[in-house]
C-alpha cells in the first residue's frame, strides 16, 4: 500500500479500504509514515469527509493502536463521557451515585484544555488524591469497594493522541467523522460494555447547534452499536455554565454540596437524565422516570456522599477536605462582578466565562501549563434571575492580582441584562 495513493483517492472523494486504514493508522504511529504526508490525508478527509463504513474502520484501527482494556471480569460497565463544557462536573456527582446504586464505575478522564475543565485536575484538588494508577490498581479498586476514577493510561489510543496534535496544528478539529473517531477509540479502547454519551451544545461547547450535535452524536452511536457496545446520545445544554463553580477545587466543593442533594437545577437534571439512561444500560431498571426516583432517594440517603468519600480513601486523598469542605482553600485575591443596571440575565456566556476562569489561572492553554487549583469563578446568579443595580453577579478568585480588573471587564462582558424576563432554556434537548 502506499500513502501517496491513499492521498489521491480521498482527494477524488473515494474512499478508503479498512486494510489501507489500519495501515495508515499503523505506520503514522510507529512513525513509519512521516507527519506531512498524514497531514495531507488528514486535509482531504476534513474537505471531503469520510463515509459511516470508513469513519468506524478508522475509529477501531486507533482503538486498537495501543492497549485495549479488559473490563468484563467487572460486570456491565456502562462508561460515561461528556465532549466537554465550563463547569461540567457531572461525572464526580453521577458517578459515586451510579457506583452506590451497584453500576460497576471504572472510568478513565481527561485533562482541561482550553476553556473547559478536565476531571482529572478536579479530583487533584483534593489533597493527595492519585489519578495516576495501574491498570491492576484501577480494577483492584472497583472489585473492592465499585468504583475507581482516574487519568488516561499513556498507551491507550496512541493513534488518536498524535492525530488529534496533528488535526489541532492544521486546523483540523472541527470534522465529523475525526470528532467521532476521536471519541469513540478511546471509549472503545478503555473496555467499557456500553456507552452513554453527554453530547453538549451551544457557545460553551464544542458543538455549537443542536443541529451539530445531532450529527455528531447519530455518528458516534452508530460507530458505538457496529462496534458491539450499545451507545446513548444525550444533547444536553451548554449556553451557560453548568451549576455555580468554574474552577477546580470550586467545582469539588459544589460536588460535595450536590451530593448531599444540593445541587442548582440545571446540573440535576443533567444528572438525572444521565443516570437513568446509565442504570437501563446495566440492566438496574427500563423505566426512565423510576430510574430518576432511585437517583433523587440515593442523595436522600447519603449513600453517594459516603461512596465518594470511599473513593477519595481508596485512591489515597485526604477526605478530611471532603467532609469539611470550609478546609478547601480558595485563590487569596478575589474580586466581585456587578452591573450599573437591573433587570434580568439574558446571557451568562459559557465560552467567555471558561475563558475568564482559565486566564484567572484555573485552566491551561497548552498541554504543559500548571494550573491553579483555587482559582475560577462563583456564580450568585444564572440566566433568568433578577438583579439589582450594583448586586454581585459573580466572584473571580486568582493568586495573580495583575489579572483581576481585566477578568473582572471580561467577565462583565459575558453577562448580558435585559428588562424582560427570558425564557429558561431546557439542559436536556435531544436523546438519541
Amino acid at each position: 500500500m502506499n500513502i501517496l495513493e491513499m492521498i489521491a483517492k480521498k482527494q477524488k472523494k473515494q474512499e478508503l479500504t479498512k486494510e489501507e486504514i489500519e495501515y495508515f493508522i499503523e505506520g503514522y504511529t510507529k512513525e513509519s509514515i512521516p507527519d506531512y504526508q498524514v497531514a495531507g490525508l488528514v486535509m482531504a478527509i476534513y474537505i471531503n469527509g469520510m463515509s459511516m463504513e470508513e469513519t468506524t474502520n478508522l475509529t477501531l484501527a486507533m482503538a486498537n493502536s495501543g492497549e485495549v482494556l479488559d473490563l468484563t471480569e467487572l460486570g456491565i460497565v456502562v462508561d460515561k463521557h461528556s465532549t466537554g463544557g465550563v463547569g461540567d462536573k457531572i461525572t464526580l456527582i453521577l458517578m459515586p451515585i451510579m457506583s452506590a446504586l451497584g453500576v460497576p464505575v471504572a472510568k478513565m478522564s481527561g485533562r482541561g484544555l482550553g476553556f473547559t475543565g478536565g476531571t482529572a485536575d478536579k479530583l487533584e484538588a483534593i489533597p493527595g488524591y492519585q489519578t495516576n494508577l495501574s491498570i491492576e490498581k484501577f480494577k483492584q479498586n472497583v472489585k473492592e469497594i465499585g468504583i475507581s476514577l482516574i487519568t488516561q493510561t499513556g498507551n491507550l489510543a496512541p493513534a488518536d493522541k498524535k492525530l488529534y496534535a496533528l488535526r489541532d496544528a492544521i486546523s483540523c478539529t472541527d470534522s465529523i467523522p475525526l470528532i467521532a473517531s476521536s471519541i469513540m477509540s478511546k471509549k472503545i479502547a478503555s473496555g467499557a460494555s456500553k456507552i452513554v454519551l453527554d453530547v453538549t451544545c451551544g457557545n460553551g461547547a464544542f458543538m455549537k447547534t443542536k443541529e451539530e450535535a445531532v450529527e455528531l452524536a447519530k455518528v458516534m452511536k452508530q460507530i458505538g452499536n457496529l462496534a458491539g457496545k450499545e451507545t446513548v446520545c444525550i444533547i444536553t445544554n451548554m449556553e451557560e455554565p453548568l451549576g455555580y463553580s468554574v474552577g477546580n477545587t470550586l467545582e469539588i466543593i459544589e460536588t460535595l454540596e450536590a451530593l448531599k442533594g444540593n445541587m442548582l437545577p440545571d446540573v440535576k437534571e443533567v444528572v438525572l437524565t444521565l443516570g437513568s439512561y446509565i442504570l437501563k444500560l446495566a440492566g438496574k431498571g427500563d423505566n426512565i422516570e423510576e430510574n430518576k426516583a432511585k437517583i433523587e432517594m440515593c442523595l436522600l440517603s447519603n449513600l453517594a456522599y459516603e461512596k465518594f468519600i470511599e473513593l477519595v480513601e481508596k485512591q489515597e486523598g485526604d477526605a478530611s477536605y471532603c467532609r469539611h469542605p470550609n478546609q478547601l482553600k480558595k485563590a487569596e485575591k478575589f474580586v466581585y462582578v456587578t452591573k450599573q443596571e437591573e433587570g434580568y440575565i439574558k446571557e451568562m456566556r459559557a465560552e467567555l466565562i471558561g475563558k475568564v476562569a482559565c486566564y484567572l489561572g484555573a485552566g491551561r492553554t497548552k498541554k504543559e501549563d500548571s494550573i491553579d487549583m483555587t482559582a475560577g469563578v462563583i456564580l450568585n446568579k444564572k440566566v433568568g434571575d433578577y438583579v439589582e443595580k450594583g448586586e454581585v453577579i459573580a466572584t473571580l478568585y486568582t493568586n495573580d492580582i495583575t489579572k483581576i480588573e481585566e477578568a473582572r471587564k471580561r467577565m462583565e462582558e459575558a453577562i448580558k441584562i435585559t428588562e424582560e424576563k427570558p425564557k429558561k432554556e431546557k439542559m436536556i434537548l435531544e436523546i438519541i
